[in-house]
């Protein structure tokens, strides 16, 4: 569909009142599922952030790479397992991890640098960015009982100094971080990403917290695409988790969202990463996608 002059200019005209509102706020963005996975997602995400950047936006990315370090372990000959979503992430298979995100972490950073933005290529390590320890493991036993489970160099996040994510972002950079911790003794955490994602926005005092997924949004009715709960209020969500409306990998996306918020974060938003520019039909338009979790 080629737009006329006039409907390119409502579309700015639109846009102006989200511009103004979130002129030189800060933007976290969770980049992960299929958005990664699919060149043409991937390049529309990363054109949605140099978008962001170049009116006044300050977008800070924490990507994932999950997908990517399972085909590497498959391809060394190590298997992968997991405790309640968690790798398990023994000594081998955390340089399997920091060599994955590595690389992930500089493509990501090429791709917004080609596309016209400056962007800075970071890991937890960096600056004592992500402060981390040994996050405890529980298996649930057929019985109902929980018994404690090793998860090697699986991390929880301690604290995030966001020194150097203010200088990078005052810089006029895109910082785009890898989500690994750094131990009290100098190694290495595995960290989920949202978590990441989360802990930094609370700490740079985000304006929004955006976490991309592979699903519309949160369902009313799991069966039904189309019930989407355009905004969800921090204290409804432990009902829905009871009543099973939310459930399996939604649920941490959730807590995550729940937690930033209750740290400052002023709103958190799960998107459908499958959607072309998912992020500007959320920053710049009436309508917005997904649902927006709000205090």
């Amino acid at each position: 569909m080629v737009l006329t002059a006039q409907e390119k200019a409502g579309i700015l005209v639109e846009a102006l009142p989200y511009i103004k509102k979130f002129y030189g706020k800060i933007i976290v963005v969770k980049y992960g599922g299929h958005a990664m996975l699919n060149c043409e997602l991937k390049r529309a995400v990363m054109t949605d952030l140099v978008l962001m950047k170049y009116v006044g936006m300050h977008p800070v990315v924490v990507h994932g790479g999950g997908p990517d370090i399972s085909k590497m372990l498959k391809r060394l000959g190590k298997e992968t397992s997991f405790v309640n979503g968690l790798r398990v992430t023994d000594a081998e298979t955390m340089e399997v991890v920091e060599m994955v995100l590595g690389r992930l972490n500089k493509e990501i950073t090429a791709l917004i640098n080609r596309l016209g933005g400056r962007a800075v290529g970071l890991c937890g390590k960096d600056a004592n960015l992500v402060m981390a320890a040994k996050k405890p493991g529980k298996v649930r036993l057929a019985d109902g009982s929980e018994v404690e489970q090793d998860l090697g160099f699986v991390g929880r996040v301690t604290q995030v100094n966001p020194d150097l994510l203010l200088s990078v972002i005052q810089q006029g950079y895109i910082p785009v971080v890898a989500p690994i911790g750094l131990g009290p003794d100098g190694e290495g955490y595995n960290i989920n990403a949202d978590t990441v994602a989360g802990k930094i926005a609370e700490a740079l005092g985000a304006d929004k917290l955006i976490i991309l997924t592979d699903v519309e949004g949160i369902l009313s009715d799991p069966a039904d695409k189309g019930s989407v709960i355009s905004v969800l209020r921090v204290d409804d969500i432990p009902e829905l988790v009871a009543s099973g409306k939310i459930s399996g990998g939604m649920i941490p996306k959730l807590e995550c969202c729940a937690a930033a918020i209750k740290g400052g974060v002023k709103r958190a938003h799960i998107l459908d990463g499958r959607v072309l520019h998912a992020i500007l039909l959320e920053v710049f338009t009436d309508e917005g996608i997904g649902t927006m979790v709000l205090p």
